[in-house]
């Protein structure tokens, strides 16, 4: 089943996630910016805290219009969280807002990436 937040302001991020198989799909739609910090890391937490808990978390970036670099921090805040466990964070179809920012910060040889981006 997919859960949404319901973000207070029009600027804060939307973030759906679901747990298939193993796999921890999160969709964020919206800004990737400081405000994306609180219902990521709240949504990982809760699903790494589950039994069991996540193989993998796919991070759904196509719907991201804006990233700065608050949002590149998030990211990797994602990825610290989950590498003690083993767990890869890939970022699926990043749209070009989130593609740009970590190729010119040379983020983007640290995230394993699916989809179209990979060819940026």
């Amino acid at each position: 089943m997919e859960q949404t937040t319901n973000p207070p302001s029009p600027d804060e991020p939307q973030v759906a996630h679901r747990l298939d198989d193993g796999t921890a799909r999160l969709t964020v739609t919206g800004e990737l910016t400081e405000s994306a910090r609180r219902p990521l890391v709240r949504v990982l937490t809760d699903l790494l805290l589950t039994q069991p808990s996540p193989t993998r978390v796919r991070l759904e970036l196509g719907a991201v219009e804006y990233m700065n670099s608050a949002g590149m921090a998030v990211l990797v805040q994602l990825q610290k969280l989950a590498a003690p466990r083993g767990i890869d964070v890939v970022l699926v179809d990043p749209a070009p807002a989130v593609v740009r920012p970590l190729q010119l910060s040379g983020l983007w040889h640290r995230f394993p990436i699916e989809g179209d981006a990979r060819e940026s």
